[in-house]
């Protein structure tokens, strides 16, 4: 168990894995047994001291007594020679776990790399789409003072629109998004494990795009929104299988 132990732990980093053995005696006439006959001999001189003790008569069934823990065993030949077979098949199962593994993982990658092009893509949609957005608020504000039929200070407006504009801004989360796109990918193509630094990378998706959401002032950029979280919700839930 220590040496399988220990080649789980240099293969893989991350995750829960069991490791069951089952075995079957399919060829039971070829085995020998190996009789502890010093325990088996203290074993009947006990039964015959509680018979001697009671004074009623024992009987001895010699199956129950082969029965007992450590009196009948396998050669130290055997079982050498079934660790080496119990290893081989632990090595084998293990080459083909970490090959499913791998076609897995490309396929988790290609699924992930489709879901950050999508990303890419609303992002742009939402850089091209702000300053309308923003412009739209700005002819908003003005069309309700005109509305009033009041005076008021032109520089005081000013300052309220830019104000206004500052807090639509989204230009630093939209690139902190970017930049998080592109890290994706350049983890994507590191030999070594990712899952860990993938799940905190969309930690970072996450907060960028809640900080967008409450900034976004029209009904499309929510629905952008939207989409983005789907999107990022069906990457980490693939990044948790990911070593």
């Amino acid at each position: 168990e220590a040496g399988i132990r220990e080649e789980l732990s240099r293969v893989l980093s991350r995750g829960k894995v069991d490791v069951f053995l089952k075995t079957s005696d399919g060829q039971s006439g070829a085995t020998v047994l190996d009789v502890n006959e010093a325990l088996l001999r203290q074993l009947a001189q006990a039964a015959g001291g509680v018979e001697t003790m009671t004074g009623a008569q024992c009987v001895v069934d010699s199956v129950r007594l082969l029965q007992w823990p450590g009196v009948v065993g396998v050669s130290a030949e055997q079982q050498s020679e079934m660790a080496l077979h119990a290893r081989q098949a632990f090595d084998d199962a293990l080459a083909d776990f970490i090959a499913t593994r791998r076609r897995e993982g490309r396929m988790m990658e290609d699924m992930l790399l489709q879901r950050n092009e999508q990303l890419r893509t609303l992002l742009g949609s939402l850089r091209v789409r702000r300053p309308q957005v923003v412009q739209r608020q700005r002819d908003k504000m003005q069309a309700r003072l005109l509305e009033l039929s009041v005076d008021h200070d032109e520089s005081r407006l000013e300052q309220e629109l830019v104000h206004a504009a500052q807090r639509l801004d989204i230009d630093e989360e939209l690139d902190r998004l970017s930049a998080h796109v592109i890290e994706l990918e350049h983890v994507l193509k590191r030999d070594e494990p990712v899952g860990r630094r993938l799940d905190f990378l969309m930690q970072e998706f996450n907060r960028e795009c809640n900080t967008i959401g409450s900034k976004s002032a029209d009904s499309q950029t929510t629905a952008m929104v939207v989409d983005m979280k789907v999107l990022m919700e069906q990457m980490r839930e693939q990044i948790q299988n990911i070593e």
